[in-house]
């Protein structure tokens, strides 16, 4: 099985998007996606209601999710590490022990554009149409990430 987090700051807005996005596109027999914050604001929160609302109109339920914290054994307990954007991918850095950790951790957004660490915009402080755009840049790197995944290992 395949075992894939999706790191952004609280685990409210962006991650549980990629996660429920992600968990639409691949088999549940095969793989395994979750979300976490490198924050700890939100441990046990509902992702945001307008994550939720945005994830609902394209026909996913994210409320089973709740937030929680990146650690150290989330190295040990994933195969890949999707952030979302620098602050996210220094916070997950400072706590790898190895290259190999190091090696599990990339931007999400290098999946459509490579090597390029472009961020996915944090919609938090903005209104609908924030989450809406983050919820578009998610899919279409989940999509690739499906793709890579199923096809192409």
């Amino acid at each position: 099985m395949t075992k894939i987090l999706m790191v952004c700051l609280g685990n409210i807005c962006r991650s549980p998007l990629a996660e429920g996005i992600l968990k639409s596109k691949l088999p549940n027999s095969k793989f395994k996606i979750d979300s976490a914050g490198t924050g700890n604001y939100h441990i046990g929160d509902l992702p945001d209601q307008r994550s939720i609302k945005v994830a609902k109109k394209y026909g996913l339920d994210i409320t089973d999710q709740r937030g929680r914290q990146f650690s150290v054994n989330d190295f040990d307990d994933y195969d890949l590490i999707y952030v979302m954007d620098e602050s996210n991918f220094e916070n997950v850095i400072k706590l790898a022990r190895n290259a190999h950790d190091i090696a599990k951790v990339d931007y999400i957004l290098n999946e459509i554009y490579p090597n390029q660490n472009h961020s996915v915009p944090d919609p938090y402080t903005g209104g609908i149409q924030g989450f809406e755009n983050t919820y578009k840049m998610l899919d279409e790197a989940c999509e690739q990430i499906a793709n890579k995944l199923l096809y192409n290992s």
